[in-house]
């Protein structure tokens, strides 16, 4: 069943993925500070999410949020994490538990549980035998400042969630990359999320009963370092690409 979908960030890397692979599947309302340089599905809001009332209006009859918006960079400065990851985060979760949204996917990263790949363990990673994985049940370790401003998306959406029973599901992301994975870059190809596998999970997130949390957004590789076990028990998720295939 199609669902009202905000869809913020939309005009960068992810959306671009989601829509070009569930665009006609529901109804979409799009949000981006920048306006849309092509065609796009439903209507396209543009506006900041630092700016509350733009994001309590554009929330308006929205049964569920996927939520990119945000500085994306991993050097990103404190200043403007505070301000775009952080606070920008907890507008779209109190503006849609005002407005009676059901779900909230949240677009978290990799970068949140970064520092757990450290120096001593880069060897051993990566490698199909391998049975030490990721798989959300551990505790945020960031390895920049933008991994602790998605790591605060989370514990902002636990918040939201316990305090108010907003469904709740944080997706970090892996390596985004279209037709092929990264090339001579084996933590890439690890981590590697397919456009067209993207699209299924957001798809999965905006239609899955669940209630918080956590997953791992990669495709189905045989060298993983995270799990997407939760992923597929929770969500119905059910990738289709698998970076060995592109050795």
């Amino acid at each position: 069943m199609a669902q009202s979908v905000l869809l913020t960030g939309a005009a960068g890397r992810v959306g671009e993925a989601i829509l070009g692979g569930i665009g006609d599947e529901h109804e979409w309302r799009l949000m981006d500070r920048d306006p849309p340089t092509e065609d796009h599905p439903g209507e396209f809001v543009v506006a900041d999410i630092t700016n509350e009332d733009a994001v309590r209006e554009a929330m308006a009859g929205i049964d569920v949020v996927i939520h990119l918006a945000g500085d994306p960079r991993p050097e990103a400065p404190w200043d403007s994490v505070l301000t775009n990851n952080i606070d920008g985060t907890q507008k779209i979760f109190e503006a849609a538990v005002d407005a009676g949204v059901e779900k909230v996917a949240f677009a978290s990263s990799n970068h949140a549980v970064g520092a757990y790949e450290t120096e001593e363990r880069v060897p051993d990673m990566y490698r199909t035998h391998d049975d030490y994985l990721l798989d959300g049940t551990e505790l945020p370790r960031p390895g920049n400042l933008y991994g602790v401003s998605k790591a605060a998306g989370e514990t902002l959406g636990r918040y939201y969630h316990d305090e108010y029973g907003l469904s709740v599901v944080n997706v970090r992301i892996g390596n985004l990359t279209e037709g092929h994975p990264p090339i001579d870059y084996e933590r890439g190809q690890a981590m590697w999320l397919s456009y067209r596998d993207c699209a299924h999970l957001f798809d999965r997130c905006i239609r899955a009963d669940y209630e918080y949390e956590i997953v791992y957004g990669i495709s189905d590789n045989d060298r993983k370092y995270y799990s997407i076990d939760r992923a597929r028990e929770v969500l119905g998720y059910e990738p289709q690409d698998n970076s060995a295939r592109h050795d």
